[in-house]
This record gives C-alpha cells, structure tokens and sequence, in this order.
C-alpha cells in the first residue's frame, strides 16, 4: 500500500512538472496578440518580479535594452500616450512610446503585454506627475495631493503586443 501511495506521488509529481515545462516553452504566436509601433522579435522576456530586481539594480543615467511582460494597471484616458505596467508587489513601470509615435488602446487596462525598449530610473516633476494624474482621470483634489517630485521605473517602448 505504502509504495503504491509513493508511485501515486511520483507520478503526480512528473506529469505536474512536465505539464509545467511545456506550457513555458511554448513559442511566441503573434496571431494571439495586436501589435503598437514597432514590430520585435520576442526573445528573452522577463517577468514582473525579475524586472523589478532589474530597475532596482539600475541609478539614475543608466539605461538597458530589455523585454518584459506583465499586466497593464493603467492608460493614459486621453490619447492612449502611456500605461502603467505592474511589477512585483505593488510597484509599477512608467511607460512612454518612443518618439511620441503610437498609442495603445484607451480600454488595455489589466491587459497582459510584452514590451520592447528602454528601461531606466527617472524622476518625475511635480508639473508632469499632475498632468499625468489628470490624463489619468484624477479627481482635481487627488491631483492637489501631489506636491513632491517622485523617482519612477521608466521604460521608453519601441514596441507593444497586447494579448487579444
């Protein structure tokens, strides 16, 4: 009865980490996701939780070329001009499209999206965190709370899929 449990578990165990392995080595399908600005090819994706140890690694003037994915919090309400990207816990990736040359979605909150650019560590002004506050839809009061530069996980994209 003992090694008959022990098999059950051994082989619960192997086809739970082998059903596992294939789902994170399935390839990229571009028909799953809408492309914004520049096309990429997708290769070495990072999570969450690795790019936050990434930004945490950076200061300030240092730049790296890098892929992430993760969910969008946030979009700009206006235009579709930036998105908040989350990151481990409750930290979050400030993201520009380079060259000011494509938008995403208004409605591509808490979309998944792999992105491909720039990251680096920025500091915000008091002018530009309100403006982007009010793009956010912000209350005038909850914008008037907002008196102090604040130091940011920025990534300028090149490009962005976003699962359909």
């Amino acid at each position: 009865m003992k090694k008959n449990l022990i098999i059950l578990v051994l082989l619960s165990c192997f086809f739970g980490l082998n059903s596992t392995a294939q789902k994170k080595a399935l390839p990229f399908d571009s028909k799953n996701y809408n492309l914004f600005g520049e096309k990429f090819k997708v290769a070495k994706i990072y999570d969450k939780a690795a790019m936050l140890k990434k930004y945490k690694s950076l200061k300030k003037g240092d730049t790296i070329s890098i892929q992430f994915e993760s969910n969008i919090k946030s979009v700009c309400k206006k235009k579709g001009c930036w998105m908040k990207m989350s990151l481990a816990g409750e930290m979050e990736s400030f993201v520009k499209f380079k060259d000011y040359g494509f938008f995403v979605p208004l409605n591509a909150d808490n979309s998944l999206a792999i992105i491909s650019g720039k990251a680096f560590i920025d500091v915000e002004s008091v002018e530009s965190l309100k403006h982007y506050a009010k793009d956010a839809g912000k209350s005038a009061a909850e914008i008037a709370k907002i008196t102090k530069s604040e130091v940011t996980y920025s990534f300028l994209a090149d490009g962005v899929y976003i699962k359909k």
